[in-house]
């Protein structure tokens, strides 16, 4: 007769590749059923986008054939619950478990189209998403996602107005750009802009959140360091393009985020514009701009290298017109982000099991 224990004990065999513990002792097995040779039971993974699924199923069932009994009819149902590691006392963003902020060192490399279909492959694959664009000078993310022309709205949370985000193709989202005139260019110093982000960080009503995506400004500013002040940051995803230029600027941004004082672990590095194919030849690499730029400065600085992302027509005019590569269901795009995606939630898995929880930081002097 198989019992629950016998499928517990075969179970425990099972490694999460990622945590390297068994998926017993990481309590990720529940609700074991047994009926004859009927076994179903269920793996609550670290989060939806886990690219490692399929892999965790096959090895679940083969340790049950092998262990248990080889005519088992096993069922795997797989579930996730995204994993935080905030050390802070939640008054700010009570409900978000995990922040990623996405920069760069300088601009034009794609960050924001980066950032906003990270976010969108994330809730594509099941996690709850939200999407801050923290450049106050030059939002674009409402453009991006279609809603330029449109307002968000105020609700009463406990008493205080509180901004609704906007709600575009399953995320929400908030920008500077929401608020006031596209025409209208925001001269403000930098007191004003770090004001406004706060703004957006304490007054939007974000609710509950796997992840908030925020879209930092290029260089290596205000913002970004009142952001660190404000919020605890699970990690950073650096943007960059193959070229020597562009990689140089983007070292700036991982010595900023790896200062002793800040020291926001790097989830990993992003080539954009990596290599061009086109539509009518998608086997096709045309290496513009050079070739891997990007990825040797992630091997430079021991870093994960998260993504290449092709230079494909479909992701600019899907920014241009509000619909994201990722909704745009162009395949050699939509792959590309996909992937990008699972990476980010499976780094951020393996930053909250095995480093010190997220704070928000203390910066003397800055």
């Amino acid at each position: 007769m198989i019992t629950k224990e016998a499928v517990l004990e075969a179970l425990s065999n099972v490694q999460e590749p990622d945590l390297g513990k068994d998926l017993v002792t990481l309590n990720m097995v529940k609700d074991v059923e047994v009926d004859g040779k009927k076994i179903s039971f269920t793996v609550v993974l670290t989060t939806p986008a886990c690219p490692l699924k399929e892999m965790i199923e096959r090895a679940c069932v083969n340790a049950i054939h092998l262990l248990v009994d080889k005519e088992a009819e096993v069922t795997v149902n797989l579930t996730a619950n995204v994993n935080s590691n905030r050390k802070d006392n939640k008054s700010v963003l009570s409900g978000v478990k995990n922040i990623i902020v996405v920069a760069s060192g300088k601009g034009g490399v794609g960050k924001s189209t980066v950032a906003t279909n990270l976010a969108l492959g994330l809730a594509q694959e099941g996690a709850s998403v939200g999407l801050l664009d923290a450049d106050i000078y030059g939002p674009s993310i409402p453009i991006m996602l279609g809603i330029r022309d449109e307002r968000p709205k105020m609700m009463e949370v406990e008493g205080k107005g509180m901004i609704v985000p906007m709600e575009r193709y399953g995320i929400k989202a908030m920008s500077i750009g929401l608020l006031i005139d596209e025409k209208q260019a925001v001269m403000w110093r930098g007191p004003m802009a770090t004001s406004a982000l706060k703004q957006f960080i304490s007054d939007v009503y974000w609710g509950e959140l796997d992840y908030l995506v925020i879209d930092l400004p290029p260089g290596t500013g205000d913002v970004h360091l009142t952001l660190v002040q404000t919020v605890p940051v699970t990690g950073a995803v650096i943007v960059s393009t193959p070229q020597p230029v562009a990689a140089a600027d983007a070292r700036k941004a991982i010595m900023m985020f790896k200062q002793p004082n800040i020291n926001v672990p790097i989830l990993g590095v992003v080539e954009n514009m990596a290599y061009f194919t086109p539509a009518e030849l998608p086997e096709n690499k045309y290496y513009l701009f050079g070739k891997g730029g990007a990825k040797k400065m992630a091997e430079q600085f021991e870093l994960p290298f998260l993504a290449e992302i092709p230079l494909v027509q479909s992701i600019r005019e899907g920014g241009d017109k509000g619909i994201p590569a990722v909704i745009d269901d162009e395949p050699i795009a939509k792959a590309a982000f996909i992937d990008l995606a699972q990476q980010v939630a499976r780094m951020v898995a393996m930053r909250n099991a095995n480093m010190e929880p997220t704070k928000i930081l203390e910066i003397n002097g800055l």
